[in-house]
């Protein structure tokens, strides 16, 4: 019998859609750390902010595609608290004081 790995965490978005949220796979991965990383050259809230939201729509489009393709809809479907977890459970990023470059990201866009 196989053995899974990691964990699997449900999440109600705003907008009522449930997703199911696991590590990325290494592909997927990929994508979203190339967002992430550009977190470290932004100087404005709301740019800062964009990147967060699009690192969670390469983590979501999988499951939930038309929602990322409208960014309208998407960040409706987003809060501050489901941003942070599907970065930790997603892409293994924590919010917090041990990750400097992320949580200065965070701070710009006024979510520490």
């Amino acid at each position: 019998m196989a053995t899974t790995v990691y964990s699997v965490e449900e999440v109600t978005l705003q907008d009522g859609s449930i997703v199911k949220l696991k590590p990325l796979s290494i592909k997927e991965l990929r994508k979203f750390m190339a967002v992430i990383t550009k977190t470290s050259q932004v100087t404005e809230q709301a740019e800062s902010l964009d990147l967060l939201i699009d690192a969670c729509g390469v983590a979501l489009e999988g499951q939930l595609p038309n929602l990322v393709k409208d960014r309208d809809a998407l960040e409706a479907a987003l809060d501050i608290p489901t941003i942070n977890r599907i970065l930790e459970v997603c892409g293994g990023i924590k919010m917090d004081a041990d990750n400097a470059d992320l949580t200065q990201a965070a701070v710009l866009a006024g979510m520490n």
